[in-house]
């Protein structure tokens, strides 16, 4: 049996029962990746706004390009040694001069950068996830729970780091891996203490009540709804400890702990350049590597700096 055909001025067809009950398609995310396209957008003017912040940006990427690179970089061997050539001025061979053991300076700078670097971010990234992890376990479960980490985030607290640091590194042997594992040791307490405030001025958040009344779990809501909103700060420490960290691993090859005799450290080379601190001629022994300890540090605060006032979200409703 066909189904009559409606004319222009006739009734119209039947019409199929599912098309009228079909649901309409789901609403598009474009809106929401707008807004979160927009907040990084408002986040990055503010910071280039800030020209120190920019100089400091400026610094720390040729720092990763420097680190990434260093191998191409370095016109010799920052390991070889020339003990026929030590103490050389610089010159059109040797940019920087050549150390107390005959190495080329420039190489030497350019292979610690290196070294920074991974141990900087290492450092760094390890006593986040330490900090970042009891702090939050701290500030959202309350109770024993908080009084524990905080007891033992002070205790790590009352103690020297770079002492701590000398100990942890006596105890595990010279090298990279224990300056790190030394470093972290006594470096996440930190980030422990600022996220564990952070989570306890947001974990009686209205959105966070809204969250746990649907039935949301306690790791989705520390996930989804307090991590992203308590990281910030941390986040902004996160580049003032790179610098810090680079220091404390300089105090401790100065020391002559850490990394081997033989690898031209930063602190490592002002040590060996002690001794010609007042030889007339001989300051770019000391004046490089300290040079280099100096912007390192100052780029990352400069970043840092910026990081904070355009995160700020007090900030946020100027121009």
């Amino acid at each position: 049996m066909t189904l009559p055909t409606s004319s222009p001025g006739g009734p119209s067809a039947p019409i199929d029962p599912g098309l009228e009950t079909a649901e309409p398609p789901p609403p598009s995310s474009g809106r929401k990746d707008k807004k979160a396209d927009g907040q990084v957008a408002d986040i990055w003017r503010r910071f280039r706004r800030n020209k120190l912040a920019m100089v400091g940006l400026t610094i720390v990427t040729l720092l990763m390009i420097i680190a990434i690179f260093e191998p191409i970089l370095t016109p010799y061997s920052p390991f070889e040694q020339n003990l026929v050539n030590v103490l050389q001025p610089p010159s059109a061979q040797h940019w920087l001069g050549t150390d107390v053991l005959g190495r080329d300076l420039y190489s030497g700078i350019i292979y610690g950068t290196r070294l920074a670097m991974i141990v900087g971010v290492s450092t760094v990234a390890g006593s986040l996830i330490v900090g970042v992890t009891l702090g939050a376990i701290a500030g959202f479960k309350g109770g024993a729970w908080d009084a524990v980490i905080s007891r033992i985030t002070d205790i790590f607290l009352s103690f020297p780091g770079l002492i701590g640091a000398i100990l942890v590194v006596r105890l595990f042997g010279d090298g990279v891996v224990p300056v790190i594992v030394a470093l972290v040791v006594f470096g996440w307490t930190t980030a422990a203490r600022l996220m564990r405030g952070q989570v306890l001025s947001l974990r009686e958040a209205e959105y966070v009540e809204a969250a746990r009344s649907i039935g949301a779990g306690n790791g989705r809501i520390i996930r989804r709804h307090i991590l992203p909103n308590a990281i910030a700060p941390v986040f902004v420490y996160s580049f003032t400890s790179i610098g810090v960290t680079v220091v404390a691993m300089a105090s401790l090859s100065f020391l002559g702990i850490g990394v081997p005799p033989d690898v031209p450290e930063w602190g490592r080379l002002i040590s060996q350049a002690v001794g010609f601190l007042r030889v007339e001629g001989k300051s770019h022994l000391w004046l490089a590597p300290a040079g280099a300890i100096a912007i390192t540090t100052l780029g990352f605060a400069f970043v840092a700096d910026g990081l904070r006032d355009a995160l700020d979200p007090k900030l946020r409703g100027g121009n």
